[in-house]
Order: structure tokens, then sequence, then C-alpha cells
């Protein structure tokens, strides 16, 4: 590969140099990036001297550059968790290599992402967040932060006030759902200063996903409104998850306006790369029962953006399509898509890698479209996934006659299961054909070293955890005890619960959780990186079976003595104790991290107020505490809920377990519900409960837990054996 010393830096070259510096160091002085001519995205790169050159069509392809030869020639990657600048000190040489784009483009993020993983997030967390995109091949990411000083400055030439508007907005932790039209009004209002603040760093992630030449997706008007506005308008209401909110009837004149003026409001704060997502429908039902009314919602979406942009292109989440596949029949999706051309919208198919729709919908009749994983709800931290089926189903989806023209992740939360999410993303780039030659590539490179024993310990998990084959992992079913809101009724189904949860064998997740501590144990660096985080799922994956267990045992012995079985019931809730100490030994594993980012952007106490409970409520209640509906919804496992907040749930269960085995009847569960109620509002007012003491770190944390219930891996395996057959197929209930 060659290039003339006075060529002309590309104008993405000062982006990506400075990535490297922060991904590299000094080393970093070392790297020259250079123009590549030619069709669709792609790199070349060559090391000679302790100097890599890096020619490329564009600045993420450049990035990915980058990242392959880390991986390839130094074995390294750049993850989540990874420490950086990397302990790299000089350049290994390389041939010339190249490498092109399997798809057009890779998306990023869902909605949802905003609310429960990045709601808090300040410019530094961004910035190493699109460092990690660009590394990855991402160029189409969802960028929504902000998104709220355009609805305010739409509204207010519509004539509402400030105050009626940030009442309308809510709460900060709950923008995306307001963003969708699920909710308005709700855990607000809206603080004044956010606006502001959000405004500013909503346009520098804009400005540097497009320094890279990303195309990033802004969001898009939905048909909800204030009830200010409906109250003169043609609207009607509709219900999401218990919240009520008002939608403009698409023949009404507003309904194009509103869509008109809050895309020119935008493009005014933050300028266009002509792709807008809206959801009019997402987990709602239309308003209409009308097949052709569908269609009406679309075409006046379309014409509002298109008065405002007119090279506007819709991009659509295709959740709706599987959340309530009873409404959205094949005639009706069909009509949907028909009333839109095929040059003005790009569908994500949301949760492919479990429901591809578009084997169901014919590619979405002619549609561009983009295959996206979804695997992670609500943030939880259970660790799972089916990591065989992933290359074989982006595979099948880029044979078909209409292929995806991107592959995505959509998944409602980051920072878990980084192993399914690497996949995923290597295959924009990369088709994988022997997964376990991926995953042992994988290791090394996470890692850097001791790669032997941690290789051995990841076949252990992919054997476990990580081979769900094809079992639905959602919220819904039965995840495991620690985080399940407690009950009298559920008793019955105990076991049942308990060998569904086991597909493996307990024996070599243990095995694979010893060698992870060991390894932890005689290199402390790596723990401070992707070590610890593993670590810590591992950990998790163990202990929540053992808890379902110890569980169990207290049901059916309490059952059979007609009494709560002290010792047994003691035995149950110690474990919350004991996990919750390993999990205080990792930061990102506290929920005082999480309430601590929210407050970091309050001003004055009443917007204290709104952050803490913000971050507080969607964790637990999610919305009040008299509603189920979404209870738990993001249950984690975090230090500070699980020994706490979690603890004392089951504690309260505990205390009337005698009433409820010696009295038949709902009369026991609601007393338990009322006590529930008032736990959820002493958290929602006082917070977690303070740190464990004595903390050691987490490898002894992790040590001290292994041996305190490693010998149950045995009891648990028997478990696993009796289940057999019983282990369960989810059928989808969508």
């Amino acid at each position: 590969m060659s290039s003339g010393d006075d060529e002309q830096p590309p104008p993405w070259a000062d982006t990506v140099s400075g990535l490297a510096h922060r991904v590299l160091g000094p080393v970093a002085e070392s790297i020259r990036f250079v123009t590549r001519e030619g069709a669709g995205r792609g790199y070349e790169y060559e090391a000679r001297d302790g100097a890599l050159t890096v020619a490329a069509t564009d600045g993420v392809s450049a990035a990915v550059a980058l990242h392959h030869y880390l991986r390839e020639c130094c074995e390294l990657s750049v993850g989540w968790d990874t420490v950086l600048p990397l302990r790299l000190t000089s350049l290994a040489d390389s041939p010339p290599r190249q490498g092109s784009a399997r798809v057009q483009d890779g998306y990023y993020f869902n909605f949802c992402t905003f609310s429960y993983t990045m709601p808090y997030w300040d410019w530094a967390d961004w910035e190493r967040e699109i460092d990690w995109m660009a590394l990855h091949g991402i160029t189409m990411p969802l960028a929504i932060t902000g998104h709220e000083a355009a609805l305010h400055a739409a509204y207010s030439r519509l004539g509402l006030d400030d105050h009626t508007i940030r009442g309308f907005l809510g709460g900060p932790g709950y923008l995306p759902f307001q963003f969708m039209g699920c909710m308005d009004g709700f855990a607000g209002p809206l603080p004044a200063s956010w606006i502001d603040s959000h405004r500013e760093l909503g346009a520098r992630i804009l400005d540097r996903e497009r320094a890279f030449g990303m195309t990033p997706v802004l969001p898009a008007f939905t048909g909800h409104v204030p009830h200010q506005i409906a109250a003169s308008s043609r609207a009607a209401r509709r219900d999401w998850q218990g919240f009520e909110t008002w939608v403009l009837d698409p023949a009404d004149p507003l309904y194009e306006r509103l869509s008109t003026e809050i895309a020119r409001a935008q493009i005014k704060l933050f300028g266009t790369d002509h792709l807008y997502a809206a959801d009019p429908f997402i987990e709602m039902i239309p308003v209409d029962a009308d097949p052709s009314f569908p269609g009406a919602v679309a075409t006046a979406t379309l014409a509002g953006l298109r008065a405002a942009d007119p090279d506007a292109v819709w991009l659509m989440q295709a959740w709706p399509f599987s959340y309530q596949r009873d409404f959205w029949t094949e005639d009706r999706v069909t009509a949907f898509l028909d009333a839109i051309p095929n040059d003005r919208m790009l569908v994500a198919d949301l949760w492919a890698e479990y429901d591809p729709l578009w084997e169901r919908f014919e590619e979405f009749s002619g549609k561009p479209w983009l295959w996206c994983a979804l695997l992670n709800f609500g943030g939880r931290t259970d660790p799972v996934a089916d990591l065989r089926a992933v290359p074989a189903a982006i595979d099948t989806a880029l044979a078909a006659p209409n292929p995806p023209t991107g592959l995505g992740l959509s998944m409602e939360a980051t920072r878990n299961n980084p192993v399914f999410f690497e996949l995923v993303t290597d295959q924009i780039w990369n088709r994988v054909t022997d997964l376990d030659a991926w995953l042992d590539a994988f290791v090394a490179q996470r890692y850097d070293r001791s790669a032997a024993a941690l290789r051995t310990a990841w076949r252990g998990l992919l054997n476990t955890v990580y081979d769900t084959r094809g079992l639905r992992i959602y919220p819904a079913q039965f995840n495991g005890i620690l985080t399940a809101k407690p009950s009298y009724a559920g008793m019955a189904e105990a076991r049942a619960n308990v060998t569904g949860t086991l597909w493996y064998d307990p024996t070599e997740l243990a095995a694979a959780w010893e060698r992870m501590i060991e390894v932890a144990e005689h290199d402390h660096d790596l723990v401070t990186g992707p070590l610890g985080h593993d670590l810590v799922e591992v950990g998790i994956a163990f202990m929540v079976r053992v808890a379902d267990r110890y569980y169990l045992d207290a049901v059916e012995r309490s059952a059979a003595l007609g009494t709560a079985s002290r010792p047994h019931v003691d035995r149950f809730l110690r474990v919350f104790d004991d996990l919750d100490r390993m999990l205080a030994a990792r930061p990102e594993y506290t929920f005082q991290r999480w309430e601590s980012k929210a407050l970091s952007w309050a001003t004055d106490p009443a917007e204290r107020d709104v952050l803490r409970d913000n971050a507080r409520r969607i964790i637990t209640v999610w919305g009040t505490s008299s509603s189920p509906l979404l209870d738990d919804y993001a249950g984690r496992h975090w230090s500070g809920l699980v020994g706490g907040y979690y603890r004392d749930r089951w504690e309260l269960w505990a205390r009337g377990l005698n009433d409820a085995l010696a009295t038949p009847g709902d009369g026991p569960d609601a007393d338990l519900d009322e006590r529930l109620r008032d736990r959820a509002e002493l958290f929602l007012r006082e917070g977690p409960a303070a740190a464990p003491q004595d903390l050691g770190d987490l490898a002894t944390e992790s040590r001290r837990l292994f041996a305190a219930y490693a010998d149950q891996a045995d009891s648990l395996a028997q478990t696993y054996k009796q289940a057999g057959s019983l282990t369960p197929t989810y059928e989808h209930d969508r």
C-alpha cells in the first residue's frame, strides 16, 4: 500500500486520529490515515518499521481498520470496559490487509437505551461510547439526546408556555418514552436547566458522530400531543401500561403541521442527515380499528416530515408487529407499509435474533430494512444469550432475496453480555463461520494475557448460560427469584420456575467461575478492566440459581411442616447479603453510581428531587407503587438493591409465611402487597441501603462467595437432571 507524502489528509483524519490517541496514547503518533478510493465501505492497512498506514473510504471504516489491526496483529480489542489507553509501546509490523463491509450500515440503539443506560451521561461518557461505535462499525446511530429542546421550541411557537411544556415532557429519566408517545407529564416536571444542558450535549454528540461520517437518526413526531392541544383538536385517548396520552387524528391538519414544526425546530438546532425515527404504534394498538387508519397515519407522518425536509426518510421499529402480533396481521402490515414509498422508509427488525419478522412479512414488502439484535430488556444484568444461533441467523438474512441493508444492535440497555453484542457487530465486516475459533480470539483480545485459563472458562460459559438454544429471553417469564416480586400464590409454581431456568449443568458454570477467580487472584490489573465485569456477571449467573434453589427448599420444607422453616428461610435471605458484598466491589454494579450520575445534573434542590426520584423509580416500581404493570421490569443485580430493597421485600414475605400457610385464599397476598407498596415508597424516599462494610477487592469477594456456595453446584445439578424434559420451550405470547 502506498500513498504520496503530499496527499491531502481526508476530512475525517483528525477525528480518527483523536480516537487513536485516546485508545493508544503516544504510540498513535505513528499512525497515518489516508483516503482509499472505491465503491462501498472498505479499508487497507499496512505496518512497517513501527509505523501504521490506514487507507479507508470513510472515518468509520478507518476506525474499524484500526480496531482490526489491533485485534489481528496485537491481540488487543477495545470493549466497553477496556482500560484505556492500551498498554502498547510499539506497533507490530503487518503486511497489507484489506477489509470491506458486508452491509451498507451498522445501526445502533433503541429509544429505551437512552432511559435504561445513558439518561445521565455526560460528554466523557458519550465520547467513549462514540469511539466504541466507530471501532465496531456503527454508521447509523439513533440520536435523541436534546430532542426535548426541539419539542419545547415547536410547542412554544404554538402558544404553550414554558411551565406547560415542561410539565408535558415530564421527568428526564423517562424522556424516551415520552418521545415514543407512550406517556407524558410523569415524574416531572422537566428541569429548565436540563433543556439547555442537553441541547448542548446533543449537538456535541451529533458533531462527533458526523465527523466520523456517521448518519445519525433523529426523532420525529408520533401524533402524541399535550392535552391542551388535544382539547381543541380531533384527538383520541390511548393507553400504554396504564398511562393515558392524547393522539391527533391524522386527518386533522394540525397533525401534519406539528410533524413539520417539530422537524423544522430540530433541524434548526441540530441539523439533519435526513433520517427520522418515529413509532406511532410502538406498543399501542391504533385508536381507530379501520384497517386503513395506520396507512393514514403513515401518510400524514411522512408528509409532515417532507414539508420540513424534502429528502426525509422515515425509520420505524418493527416492534409493534411482534409485540401485538394478533392485531398486526399480514394484511394490516402490508397495507401500512404500502402507504409509504419504498425509498422513504427504513424498517428496523428489532428482535431478529429471536423473532425475525422479515421472514413473516416477506422482507417488509420491498422496503430497505435492518437486521437487529435486541437481547436485553430494561438493563437486566442476567448473563444469557444464544451465541451459536447468531451467525447462522445473520447469514440467512443476508441470503434473502431482499437482504438487510444493515446489521444493528437494538438492546434496551448496554453494558451487559458484551460477548453477544461484540459477536453481532463483528459480522458487519466479518463472516463468522466457526464460533469456537471466534470465541477463542475474543478471549485472547479481550484480556491480552492469561488467555489459556480464561479460554477454558469461556468454553464453560458457551456451554451453559450462552447456550439457550432458542429459549425466549424476556422479563415477563421467570428469570430468577432474587429480583422477582414476592407472593404466596407464586409458591405453587416454585419447582417449575426453578427447573425452567436450568437448561445447563451448573457444575460446568461453577468450574468456569472458579477459573476466572483464579486468574483474578494472580493478575489484579486485569480485574480493573473487562475481567472484573465478566467476573461479576458469572458470579451473578451462579448465585441467582443458588437463590432459586434455596427459595424452593424454603417453600417446600415450610409447606411440608405447615409452618415457616426458619433455617431454610434464613439460608435463602443470607444469599442477598453475600451477593451484595461482591456486587459492591465493582462500581458499575452499585445503585449509588447510578443515582450519583443522575444528581450530577441538578442545579438546585427541586431538580435534585426530580432526578433522584427518576433514578430510583425506573429501576424499581417503574411507574407508581400502586401499579404492578412494569414493577421490577428493569430488575438489576446491583449492590444497594440486592442486599437492601430486594432482600427487604423477601423478608416481608418471610414474616407473613406462617399466616399464608395457615390461611387459604387471597388475603395473605393482599396484606403482603400492601407491605410491599410501603417498602417501595420508602425506597423512593430514602434510597438504597448503605454499602457493605470492610469490603475486600473484587477477587477477594468473589473467592469468599465461591467458597461459601460452590458446593451447591452438585445440588443444582440434581435439579437440572431431574428437570429433564420439563425445561420449557417458550412460545410467543406477544
